[in-house]
């Protein structure tokens, strides 16, 4: 798993959603590789990894909504975007079962507005749309693979069903050249959504009050590591631009460990060395039971695996959140 540093060196590249928690880490590595990073953002989260670490100052930053397919063609077209990353959506599932409709115009609305930019431009040569595992919805048949149906049935699943769904139209239809990452939970240093399980617990155990866990803590997931989902994506870009065959793909990435979230709670307050009540509230509602992902083609295709485990990512995490809250 060895990712082709000239492949990046000057390539304009394009990354919506980059203030957001992989968009930070997904920009760091460009940047490392030498990409001529163009970043369009709409607001400006100042505690965010991407204007805490300096980015900002090594991009260049468009202003504006990823459901603007003027702005998005703009983008394009001045820049000579060659690769596109579209990573801006709205991320929460409980936010979109309050707020269903802008959760639809950002999450589906903002995907054909970038993806019909890109059909438009003629220098694009690579799309990477970041669905998620969420996007199969319920399935009795575990681990997800990639052939499993898309029915999400609530509102932030949906969206990743069909905005998935339409990227693949854009490849079969247009011959655009469009993959697709399906990730599992994503965790690691950055995230600032503190109703996740991950950072919520984190901030908590420093401040020395009960994690509160909303579920009956039984609900199963795999959690991937930031930096190991980072990688997955630049490799899948360097793999899209050697075979046609992949436009229109879609891959899994995990590190297919799953856990329950009672479970994942107990290793970080074992490696926080804390003994803190938790507050288990058991009030989720609309969420898959149990999800988690096979990664196999993702291992024998792209010759991707995550470089951390559980432990070793929640130490890393963990180390980040100290320096954060101080």
């Amino acid at each position: 798993m060895v990712s082709d540093t000239e492949f990046w060196l000057d390539r304009p590249t394009y990354v919506t959603g980059a203030t957001g928690f992989l968009g930070g880490w997904l920009v760091r590595d460009l940047v490392a590789r030498g990409a001529d990073v163009v970043c369009l953002i709409r607001d400006w989260p100042t505690q965010s990894e991407f204007v805490r670490s300096g980015l900002n100052d090594r991009v260049t930053i468009v202003r504006g909504d990823v459901s603007d397919q003027v702005l998005n063609e703009r983008v394009l077209g001045e820049y000579e975007i060659a690769t596109v990353f579209h990573l801006a959506a709205q991320t929460i599932v409980g936010v979109g079962n309050r707020n269903p409709v802008s959760t639809f115009e950002t999450n589906i609305g903002g995907t054909w507005s970038v993806l019909e930019a890109a059909r438009r431009s003629p220098s694009v040569e690579q799309v990477l749309l970041a669905s998620s595992d969420k996007a199969y919805g319920a399935h009795d048949e575990l681990p997800y693979s990639e052939d499993a149906p898309l029915r999400g049935s609530h509102p932030y699943d949906v969206t990743k069903s069909a905005a998935d769904l339409i990227a693949q139209s854009y490849a079969t239809t247009y011959d655009l050249p469009v993959a697709i990452s399906r990730c599992g939970n994503l965790y690691g240093g950055g995230d600032l959504n503190w109703n996740r399980i991950v950072p919520g617990t984190v901030r908590s155990v420093f401040r020395g009050n009960a994690p509160v866990i909303r579920s009956d803590g039984l609900f199963v997931r795999d959690y991937l590591y930031v930096e190991d989902a980072s990688m997955a994506y630049i490799l899948l870009a360097e793999a899209l631009a050697a075979d046609k065959s992949l436009y229109g793909q879609a891959f899994n990435f995990s590190n297919e460990s799953p856990i329950t979230v009672l479970d994942l709670v107990n290793q970080i307050l074992g490696v926080m060395n804390s003994s803190v009540k938790l507050d288990i509230r058991n009030e989720a509602s609309n969420e898959i039971r149990e999800q988690y992902l096979s990664a196999e083609k993702a291992r024998k295709t792209l010759d991707w695996e995550p470089r951390f485990d559980l432990k070793a990512g929640l130490k890393s995490t963990i180390g980040w959140y100290r320096d954060f809250l101080g």
